[in-house]
């Protein structure tokens, strides 16, 4: 696996100055109660109906504008880290599957599926309804969100009580949390694990930083070891190496047809 390179935020080039732009709308944009309205709305699924594959292939006319390191399509990446798990944890089928779809929620961004702003798709996550840690990327910027200003919100427990459990916390709007929802509604027999990867896999001050665990209880300390597992391939396979798609795609699949039903409401 490679080890270099990947977000590095700092470094000074075009790239990095529109990945700090995009935090800054992002910090300031996302609020508890927009959070609030996303979920209400998106958890209608009236928007389109199609299969898991048919997804993967809409992802590659999406561009993540929050990543420093990606300009490939994303469904290469999608299967070079599903192989790369594969590789490594034979017997998990379940991985191999979370790791295919982790991402498909950035169809977001399409029109059909409510042409959302990058800062509402993409990015790191984080809590809302408590304080915003300092170890957010480009915490500076959340001075221009009204939630670090209300005294209901920005304690280090805020609304919430110690070891709640992250499913009670809401966490910033974004691909994560549509496709855990999108998982969630059409009955998907993924294991909780797997879920929790999908809700979570943005969650940078916690899986990275370790903070917000007071808030977790066992059952998140328990799938946290596998968000863990799931983080070093998620960030270290994007490489240069490409996928036969149609080579694995019968494998991944009869993996979509054990988990899902054949079509989804999105």
């Amino acid at each position: 696996m490679q080890t270099h390179c990947c977000r590095d935020y700092n470094a000074e080039s075009e790239r990095q100055k529109s990945v700090e732009e995009f935090y800054r709308l992002n910090h300031i944009h996302q609020t508890y109660d927009f959070v609030k309205r996303m979920r209400e709305e998106y958890r209608k699924m009236d928007r389109v109906e199609m299969s898991i594959w048919e997804c993967c292939e809409l992802l590659n006319e999406v561009v993540d504008e929050s990543d420093p390191d990606l300009d490939e399509p994303q469904i290469e990446h999608l299967l070079q880290t599903a192989e790369a798990i594969r590789k490594d944890y034979p017997n998990e089928d379940w991985l191999h599957l979370t790791a295919l779809i982790h991402d498909l929620g950035k169809v977001l961004l399409l029109p059909s599926f409510g042409g959302l702003p990058q800062w509402a798709v993409v990015g790191d996550t984080h809590p809302l309804g408590c304080a915003f840690d300092e170890s957010i990327v480009h915490h500076k910027y959340f001075e221009g969100n009204p939630d670090h200003h209300n005294p209901s919100y920005n304690t280090k427990h805020g609304i919430y009580s110690e070891g709640c459990g992250l499913e009670n916390v809401m966490i910033s709007w974004g691909h994560d949390d549509y496709m855990y929802l999108v998982a969630k509604e059409n009955g998907t027999t993924l294991p909780e694990a797997g879920l929790f990867v999908i809700r979570y896999h943005s969650f940078y001050p916690l899986h990275k930083s370790g903070a917000y665990k007071h808030l977790m209880n066992k059952e998140d300390k328990e799938n946290l070891k596998w968000l863990n597992i799931f983080n070093k391939y998620d960030l270290y396979s994007k490489s240069k190496v490409r996928v036969d798609v149609e080579k694995v795609k019968p494998y991944y699949l009869s993996l979509i047809d054990k988990y899902f039903p054949a079509k989804l409401r999105w």
